[in-house]
């Protein structure tokens, strides 16, 4: 069964009932006599029964609208009280939502970029919500809204959001300490044929910078790991394990060593990603006025 009346055409019928005239519903709810007259048959037409007698000079309610009193004020009740508990919810969950920033961040820039802005940001009172993911998973984020922005190292992929280059970070070769190519420059990607090479998992974008590289460089190459995680590439490396292309943001200098590529190299663009026509609240402005600083 269709419910064809709304809580206007209650209230409308509510105030004929309380004031005793079409006129008098129509100065309480400030509307015209005519919008009162159309709700309240509305309603009578709904409910199949007729809810006033209307003489030239009384308005008086029929059996039905004493019926009907009881349940519509409840039902008006009812509407207010939750209105006004959404207002409140809505107040508290936009003064909690100004002092939280949503970071999606691929994991190989948050010790580069992300933890020293933070460490800039003075307001007390923000609080960071982190979703780290591949470049895909950012853009993916950023674009439903589920983020404020993000850092990662893909330009525009999708029309709702534009991308603001930071900085560009090269891919080097991550070594473990005590090998003798520990400190190299300019390492020829000829020579990266005679290494056990951990590569980035297909469809990752390093892995897509990687692969344009070597094709133009005419140098094949065997890998002998291919890894999700950059984590888990430098787990390898410092195992001895083998060698990892790498971007330099991701390397701990603590536990492994580096080469670097000759020139031209590989690198890739890193960046704030952020949808097309957003307006940033003071926090997201100050963090992301902080990464522009660490620059």
């Amino acid at each position: 069964m269709s419910i064809n009346y709304d809580f206007g055409d209650l209230e409308a019928f509510l105030a004929v009932k309380e004031t005793g005239s079409f006129h008098g519903a129509a100065y309480r709810l400030n509307l015209s006599q005519s919008a009162i007259t159309r709700r309240v048959r509305k309603l009578e037409d709904a409910l199949g029964s007729q809810l006033f007698e209307r003489t030239t000079r009384a308005v008086k309610p029929t059996l039905a609208a004493k019926s009907l009193q009881a349940r519509a004020e409840a039902m008006v009740n009812d509407a207010h009280e939750t209105a006004r508990a959404m207002r409140d919810a809505s107040v508290a969950f936009a003064h909690q939502r100004g002092t939280v920033v949503t970071v999606a961040s691929v994991p190989t820039v948050i010790t580069r970029l992300l933890v020293p802005a933070l460490k800039r940001v003075a307001d007390r009172s923000l609080r960071v919500r982190m979703l780290d993911g591949s470049a895909n998973e950012v853009a993916e984020a950023v674009a439903q809204g589920e983020a404020d922005f993000g850092l990662c190292s893909i330009p525009v992929v999708e029309p709702s959001t534009e991308f603001e280059p930071l900085l560009d970070d090269p891919i080097v070769v991550a070594i473990s300490q005590g090998n003798a190519l520990n400190g190299r420059q300019n390492l020829s990607f000829d020579a990266l044929k005679n290494l056990p090479l951990i590569l980035p998992a297909k469809g990752t974008g390093n892995r897509l910078l990687i692969d344009e590289a070597l094709a133009r460089a005419r140098v094949q190459v065997r890998w002998s790991f291919e890894v999700g995680r950059t984590t888990t590439a430098l787990d390898l490396v410092e195992g001895a394990m083998g060698a990892a292309l790498l971007p330099f943001s991701a390397i701990d200098p603590a536990r492994v060593g580096v080469a670097t590529l000759q020139s031209p190299g590989i690198s890739r663009s890193i960046g704030l990603l952020s949808r097309v026509g957003q307006v940033d609240t003071s926090l997201v402005s100050a963090v992301k006025a902080a990464i522009r600083a660490t620059v």
